[in-house]
């Protein structure tokens, strides 16, 4: 640690240094960089003097108490150290903590599908109450929140929702919902009341602008068509809906939320950079995930995380033996314990691999 927080200060001098050049000043967005490069690290720079102060006081102490010439000042010495001790271990820990590298993922916009699974129209239901949980929890977030694209179920609930989330840290805290999520429950429609489990699939994407992923719009097929409500009642006389299928991957968006075509296109288009960015952002968290071992983050979208039994009010989280029986409580949107708890784990992971390294 002590290693990492050297070259940590070292970097901050430098940085330092080439602010005082006046060369750049004459280049804002350099400057920009290198101020917030600066930002970064000068809380760890502080925390590292800090350490290296206490740690310094410890020795002098130590030398005092092996001198031993005064047993008052001994004993003070002796209780000092007892006290430099607590601090320097909360102190290490507030450090290893900062020196987890942040992703530069979690500060963005999410984009989330809710897609029923295996269980036919209870699936649907139940994809329906996911997204009621996920509004319910982007509210308490103050995160603003807006569909995409829906697919109705006939009994209720969605065959399929896609909508995006707006605010600070969202795909931070999100990301940790991607996989497929079990029910266990009576349905409305069983007459002999027996427990059936049926599934939904979550996927979360990070929200990117047109910087940060390239899409050739020659490689996208561009088709219109109607737009329809619940039932397949048409809400609109107008081709106004889009679908855009990227060729060369295979990837089709569609969206018919917005009244106008341009609208449509657009968010089309948003969620069309989403998927490209996730194939490849998908492959490096397996990657990295195959590394350190990772419960938490494999980026295995067909892996079942959670089961959520309604007999008994149990939710499961399957990645960290996580169990809660306050599932009321978080069908209306208090998944922050879950997410804590996720997030926590895969801290500790990081941290385990930055202890390999």
């Amino acid at each position: 640690m002590e290693e990492k927080l050297k070259q940590i200060k070292s970097r901050f001098e430098e940085v330092n240094a080439a602010m005082s050049d006046p060369a750049v000043f004459d280049d804002p967005d350099k400057y920009t960089e290198l101020t917030k490069e600066r930002s970064d690290l000068e809380e760890l720079v502080k925390d590292y003097d800090s350490w290296k102060d206490l740690t310094n006081r410890m020795e002098g102490n130590k030398e005092l108490i092996e001198m031993n010439e005064d047993a008052e000042i001994t004993e003070m010495a002796r209780d000092e150290n007892k006290e430099i001790k607590t601090e320097l271990a909360e102190l290490e820990e507030a450090i290893k903590m900062k020196l987890i590298p942040k992703d530069p993922e979690d500060s963005k916009n999410a984009i989330v599908e809710v897609r029923a699974g295996t269980g036919g129209d209870e699936a649907a239901i139940f994809a329906g109450d996911l997204f009621e949980m996920y509004r319910r929890y982007a509210d308490k977030m103050g995160w603003k929140m807006s569909i995409m694209s829906i697919n109705h179920s006939e009994k209720g609930g969605y065959k399929e929702i896609v909508f995006s989330l707006e605010g600070d840290e969202v795909f931070g805290k999100m990301k940790y919902e991607s996989g497929v999520h079990r029910v266990q429950r009576v349905p409305e429609t069983e007459s002999q009341g027996r427990v059936h489990t049926s599934a939904a699939t979550v996927a979360v994407l990070p929200e990117v602008e047109e910087v940060d992923i390239h899409v050739n719009p020659a490689d996208i097929r561009v088709d219109t068509f109607r737009a329809s409500g619940a039932g397949g009642q048409h809400v609109n006389k107008t081709d106004s809906a889009i679908r855009l299928t990227h060729e060369p991957t295979g990837i089709v968006v569609e969206c018919q939320e917005e009244r106008s075509q341009h609208q449509n296109k657009e968010k089309a288009m948003t969620m069309l950079r989403a998927k490209m960015y996730d194939i490849e952002l998908e492959q490096k968290q397996k990657e990295r995930a195959a590394e350190r071992k990772s419960q938490v983050s494999t980026g295995d979208r067909s892996a079942k995380i959670r089961t959520y039994n309604f007999p008994q009010g149990r939710f499961t989280d399957h990645r960290i033996n996580l169990t809660l029986y306050d599932l009321d409580n978080i069908m209306k949107g208090g998944i922050d314990e879950a997410i804590e708890a996720l997030r926590v784990q895969d801290n500790l992971e990081k941290l385990n691999a930055l202890a390999e390294e």
